[in-house]
């Protein structure tokens, strides 16, 4: 990384201090599934499996309840499937499913259907730093009874806890279990069928946020929609690349066709905290949580020459551009077109909320 990411200027108005920001970041409790858990198909459901000590867990906690890594050393191991909504708006509406690691989707016991039916992605995460060969076996049978129960799912194989290996090693790693992976799709005549996705992550740094944002990104159908208005915004503002995060958990639902650069969403993520955390101190507050002030606005010049502009648009979403400070002097074009963007937005909820509700347009 360059010394130009080092030091950054800070520029925050007034309004940013009445930021309708949720003040209690999290999402809901986490409960078992059992009998008395209804289960609701029209959500899209992720299923996060994987052996024990893979980091399943941890990456649940950090992402989606906010835990410092560091604090992750201690959690208990899973005994049973754990279900989380993350359910906050109809961009982000989903349940993810922790599974133990002892689970044997091929057991003739297990209620196979009930899990793998209405899932719409299934994230397998492997230890990098273990002897992952029999993870390896475990991940083709898991995705092989997936597939027989539901084909339309889609498979995601989280390579984690690579923080602890050299970049070489890493790559290594990535190629090893890629090539023995899809080497017993295709003894099983099934690498036509089945695909395998596959990130290295870490809790230690944003890679997981990256490799949840694309998971994520495929479970929400007005995706298209989304990217083909961030393109116009940046190409009528002049702008270098535009996230629409989620507030809570830091995930970009969305983001323009130009190529990820993962220091510029670092950057766009980190300025989140830093806006939520000033907030938090000095915003107005009403009945114990941040008031709602839809002008919230905040602005960092780095001192590359580029500028971090952040635009509330609902209370969980933010747009957060990346721009180059001579082209951000035109403030008035890029408030307009923010303006135009945060309709069409607010256009595809109302249209998604109809499509859940099954009423006609």
């Amino acid at each position: 990384m360059t010394s130009v990411f080092k030091r950054v200027e800070y520029e925050i108005s007034v309004d940013d201090m009445s930021s309708s920001f949720p003040s209690d970041l999290g999402y809901g409790e986490e409960l078992p599934i059992d009998n008395s858990i209804k289960i609701d198909e029209n959500i899209p459901r992720i299923l996060l499996t994987g052996p024990k000590s893979s980091g399943k867990s941890s990456i649940q906690k950090v992402v989606f309840h906010k835990m410092a890594p560091v604090d992750t050393l201690f959690l208990e191991p899973t005994s049973d499937i754990i279900k989380n909504d993350v359910n906050h708006s109809t961009l982000v509406n989903f349940q993810i499913w922790d599974a133990p690691g002892d689970l044997d989707f091929q057991d003739p016991t297990m209620a196979a259907d009930q899990i793998f039916q209405g899932c719409g992605a299934l994230i397998y995460v492997i230890n990098a730093q273990d002897d992952y060969q029999e993870s390896l076996a475990r991940l083709h049978s898991t995705v092989t009874r997936a597939y027989e129960i539901n084909p339309s799912i889609r498979f995601e194989v989280f390579i984690h806890k690579v923080d602890g290996l050299t970049d070489d090693a890493k790559l290594d790693v990535q190629r090893n279990i890629i090539e023995l992976a899809n080497g017993e799709l295709f003894e099983a005549k099934l690498t036509l069928k089945i695909h395998l996705n596959f990130y290295l992550t870490s809790i230690y740094d944003h890679s997981i946020f990256e490799a949840f944002s694309k998971v994520i990104q495929k479970l929400i159908p007005q995706l298209p929609t989304l990217e083909s208005l961030l393109d116009i915004l940046i190409s009528n503002c002049r702008m270098e690349k535009a996230f629409l995060i989620d507030i809570v958990s830091k995930i970009y639902v969305a983001t323009d066709s130009s190529p990820v650069d993962m220091q510029t969403y670092e950057l766009c993520s980190d300025m989140i905290d830093v806006v939520i955390d000033i907030s938090s101190i000095y915003g107005a507050k009403d009945e114990g949580t941040i008031s709602h002030d839809p002008e919230t606005q905040s602005i960092i010049k780095l001192n590359n020459g580029t500028v971090l502009y952040l635009r509330e648009v609902n209370r969980h979403l933010a747009l957060v551009c990346h721009i180059r400070e001579d082209k951000f002097e035109k403030h008035g074009l890029i408030d307009y077109n923010f303006e135009c963007l945060k309709n069409a937005i607010k256009q595809v909820f109302e249209v998604g909320k109809k499509l859940k509700h099954g009423s006609p347009f």
